[in-house]
């Protein structure tokens, strides 16, 4: 499972991700409110671990801009602010669960795998739509208008990053990090590239066009406005 750990003790965090790890996990952690919440809205994770006190943004306006935005990504808040009034804050923010310091391991452990068995147990995504496009995330194909689009593996990447972004602004570094995992030179064309032999499938064939470019910034997916 990959994990997004918030937590500006680097001492504490090191201890979760070591034991985290030593459980399987893949976990990315950031001692910036601002840096994780960027991380969760653009890039797949199966959970997030928050504490409360984070330089840059605190962890209860973090989740509650994910939630905001939409994201139903299981959130544990673990902090030192563990009274009722602070656990009823961060649950009605939109935690999952939340787990005052100083704590066992082993608890956090039950906790992650309890709150992930009642997130796994709802109904999963399997279809994105905007507009007439449709993408299925099982066979990996577009359809529009009745017309089924083969894609190639970065196409489908692109595709799906801006549907499940629809109406948002995707900028060019978000896009290059996540689909090309931060390897490429920001100066590099790949993603314009692979953005016009996109359009060309899911645009140029059909009236209406749906992937809008935002000069100087990115790309965006939406119907008629």
């Amino acid at each position: 499972m990959k994990i997004m750990l918030a937590e500006d003790d680097r001492k504490l965090a090191d201890y979760v991700r070591s034991g985290l790890e030593e459980e399987g996990h893949s976990v990315e952690h950031f001692t910036d409110g601002r840096d994780a919440l960027t991380y969760c809205l653009y890039s797949p994770c199966d959970l997030a671990i928050v504490d409360r006190m984070m330089p840059g943004m605190d962890g209860l306006s973090v989740v509650k801009a994910l939630r905001a935005s939409g994201s139903e990504i299981p959130v544990i808040f673990l902090t030192g602010l563990g009274d009722v009034d602070h656990r009823v804050e961060g649950l009605s923010a939109g935690g999952d669960d939340y787990l005052a310091k100083p704590f066992h391991f082993s608890e956090l452990k039950a906790r992650i795998a309890a709150v992930t068995r009642r997130r796994s147990n709802r109904a999963e995504v399997t279809k994105l739509t905007v507009h007439d496009l449709d993408l299925d995330l099982l066979t990996r194909t577009a359809h529009r208008q009745g017309r089924t689009i083969e894609l190639q593996t970065k196409e489908y990447q692109l595709l799906e990053a801006l549907m499940r972004n629809a109406g948002r602004v995707m900028t060019r570094t978000m896009l290059l990090e996540q689909i090309w995992n931060f390897t490429f030179d920001p100066n590099t064309t790949v993603l314009e590239t692979h953005m016009s032999r996109l359009r060309a499938k899911i645009d140029k064939p059909f009236d209406v066009p749906l992937i809008h470019t935002i000069r100087n910034t990115g790309y965006s997916i939406h119907g008629p406005r």
